[in-house]
C-alpha cells in the first residue's frame, strides 16, 4: 500500500471523527450532548434533546463521514477494490472512537450506513426493515439498530456481495451489536437507558 492510500485511510479515520452530534449540540444549544439524555453524541439522543432537525442533521452528516470516504477511495484509487471497504472501516472506527472526545464517540449505525450505501446498497433495504421492526415491536431505536445489524451481514449473503464488503459486513455488524450492549441490558431489565446507567456499564465495559 502506498503513502498516499495510507494517507487517504488515515484521513477517513480523522473525517470520521467528527463530532457531528457534539458539534451541533454545542452550537445550537450550548450544551455537551454526551451530559444529556442517553449520553450518545449519536442522532438519536440529539434528535430526543436538541430536537428534529439537528437529529436529522446529525444522522445526514454521520452517514455522509461512511459515503464520502468510500467514494472518495473509488475515484482515487480504481485499481485497489479493497481501499474503499478499509477507508470505510476507518471511519466508522473514528466515529466510534472520536480522536477529538478523548476516543468516545457513536454506536456506528449511520455511519456504517452510510459505508454500504456506497459500496453494496441492496443488503440495506433487508437491513431498514427490520429495524423498522424493531422500533415498531419495541418502541425503542436501539432495539431497531440491533436487529439491523444482526440481519444485515446474512442480506449480504443472500444478495451475494463481493467478497471484500463480506468481510466488512460481519465485523461492523458484531461492533454494532458490542456497542449496543448497555442498551440491549437495560432493555432485558425493561427501563430506559439513564445516563448514570451508561457510565456504571462503561466503567465495566470489560467485563462484559
Amino acid at each position: 500500500m502506498g503513502i498516499s492510500q495510507v494517507g487517504l485511510v488515515i484521513l477517513s479515520y480523522a473525517s470520521g471523527g467528527v463530532p457531528s452530534g457534539y458539534l451541533l449540540a454545542r452550537s445550537l444549544r450550548g450544551i455537551d450532548i454526551r451530559e444529556h439524555g442517553s449520553g450518545n453524541p449519536g442522532a438519536a439522543n440529539v434528535y430526543r434533546v436538541v430536537g428534529p432537525p439537528a437529529g436529522l442533521a446529525t444522522l445526514a452528516l454521520d452517514a455522509a463521514k461512511g459515503f464520502l470516504p468510500v467514494l472518495l477511495a473509488r475515484h482515487l484509487f480504481p485499481e485497489s477494490p479493497w481501499l474503499p471497504a478499509l477507508c470505510g472501516a476507518a471511519a466508522v472506527v473514528g466515529h466510534d472512537w472520536s480522536p477529538f472526545l478523548g476516543f468516545g464517540g457513536g454506536k456506528g449505525v449511520a455511519t456504517t450506513a452510510g459505508v454500504f450505501l456506497a459500496l453494496w446498497p441492496r443488503p440495506l433495504l433487508a437491513s431498514f426493515a427490520a429495524f423498522v421492526a424493531g422500533v415498531s415491536l419495541t418502541g425503542h431505536i436501539s432495539a431497531g439498530s440491533m436487529a439491523g445489524a444482526a440481519v444485515f451481514p446474512l442480506a449480504c449473503l443472500a444478495v451475494s456481495a463481493p467478497a471484500v464488503d463480506l468481510a466488512l459486513a460481519f465485523p461492523a455488524s458484531l461492533l454494532i451489536l458490542y456497542k449496543h450492549i448497555p442498551n440491549l441490558r437495560s432493555l432485558m431489565a425493561g427501563s430506559g437507558l439513564t445516563l448514570q446507567h451508561r457510565k456504571d456499564l462503561e466503567k465495566n465495559r470489560f467485563c462484559l
